[in-house]
């Protein structure tokens, strides 16, 4: 019996480790579970739908007319239909096929395709924003986690402290003075504590929509304990990659592609398109039995499509100046998020894991000198103070590197 409640009890353990959650895994759920990208791919599929259609010719057109359902008195006699019906009966069957010219058809479905390659950016798109949302919302959570560590520890101080000092001040040692100080301070750590698990608690929710994570908590998330540089990983070539990768620059680029085949099948469609008609009429004519061939065309007198025409150049010229916009807006975007960078790593390589270690030990040693009074409570206080304060401003810098990072490779095109 013994042996099987230690190999339970190694079981939930290990079934608790299993629910721990890394950037990479959550990313993974992501891509399976998201509600939205599932919704998106059938965008992608109904422009490949799109694309077959354009590749059907039009189908042909039957008529069949000229069909009498009584005899006339001075009708002629013909031979019968079958048996020894239709000595009187005429008829007339017309059979039509439309001929696109100029390659019409081949042109829509190159447009087609073209529809579907950005119909393709577009999920492609929306993969890669709900990512970087996905981790910067990780990144912040991270920050909190960190956060909420150090604050509870202080909770922690702080209430063992009130605690001594309310009996103190009861058997008259401390001023109510001091105590009051202590209590206000623990006060303000436990709203600061409660406000920051209400900001955890947001983030959490998007994550959870994100990845289908029902159960996600802020202690089941792996998060870096320490600052780990990210600088040597970043392309040397930054610039000349986001005409190639940046997915807003391959969906303009196709935009102007498609303004381009767009003007080809305007400039197809200044050519009339050809109908062949092949017609029987049976008793209708000199012959009893015709069978004749015809073809239809429009005369391009009124209508040479001019103004599609000069529609379709405007607006050609119009994809091409936004490209040229977006790529100097991007060009100047990532180029200052690439020096914000550099300067939020310059600063964040001054503070160590050894500093921090260091800056732990200082409180519980001022809390030691506090109790021999060798420091004032406003000294304590103050130093308290000053610890969180510094290990905040060292979290927010860490989060807005870690977002800048994910800014950086969204704009690019490419994780890095």
């Amino acid at each position: 019996m013994r042996f099987y409640v230690v190999i339970l009890f190694f079981f939930v353990v290990s079934l608790s480790r299993a629910q721990s959650y890394s950037l990479s895994q959550l990313e993974a759920r992501f891509l399976k579970e998201n509600y939205l990208l599932l919704a998106a791919k059938f965008e992608v599929s109904k422009a490949e739908a799109e694309v077959v259609q354009e590749k059907v010719w039009e189908n042909p057109s039957l008529a069949i007319s000229e069909v009498n359902l009584w005899t006339n008195a001075g009708s002629e006699v013909l031979s019968p239909l079958f048996g020894r019906y239709g000595k009187t009966q005429q008829v007339s069957v017309e059979l039509e096929q439309v001929i696109e010219t100029a390659g019409k058809r081949k042109k829509r479905v190159a447009f087609k395709r073209l529809e579907h390659r950005f119909a393709v950016y577009e999920f492609e798109e929306l993969v890669r924003e709900l990512k970087k949302e996905l981790r910067q919302h990780f990144h912040h959570l991270a920050s909190l986690k960190n956060r909420q560590a150090q604050l509870v520890g202080m909770v922690k101080l702080f209430e063992q402290l009130e605690k001594q000092y309310r009996r103190q001040t009861l058997q008259g040692n401390v001023s109510k003075a001091d105590y009051n100080r202590i209590h206000n301070e623990l006060l303000r750590m436990q709203k600061d504590l409660v406000d920051l698990e209400a900001d955890a608690e947001s983030s959490l929710s998007t994550l959870q929509i994100l990845t289908g994570i029902n159960d996600l908590e802020i202690e089941k998330l792996l998060v870096e304990e320490s600052f780990v540089s990210r600088k040597l990983l970043l392309p040397k070539d930054v610039i000349s990659l986001i005409a190639d990768q940046n997915i807003g620059m391959k969906k303009q680029s196709t935009a102007i592609a498609m303004a381009n085949q767009q003007l080809e099948l305007e400039k197809a469609q200044r050519t009339p398109d050809l109908t062949l008609q092949l017609g029987y009429d049976r008793g209708g004519n000199i012959m009893q039995d015709f069978i004749g061939l015809g073809v239809q065309i429009d005369l391009p007198v009124f209508n040479r499509n001019k103004g599609n025409i000069q529609r379709a150049k405007h607006q050609i010229d119009q994809e091409q100046l936004t490209y040229a916009a977006l790529q100097w807006e991007l060009e100047q975007t990532v180029q200052r998020y690439k020096s914000q960078l550099l300067k939020y790593e310059n600063v964040l390589n001054q503070w160590s894991s050894e500093m921090e270690g260091e800056q732990d030990t200082m409180v519980e040693s001022y809390r030691k000198h506090l109790e021999n009074r060798q420091v004032t409570l406003l000294e304590f206080i103050d130093y308290v103070q000053s610890h969180r304060e510094a290990r905040q401003s060292f979290l927010e810098l860490w989060q807005n590197y870690n977002n800048t990072i994910e800014e950086l490779q969204y704009l690019i095109g490419k994780d890095f």
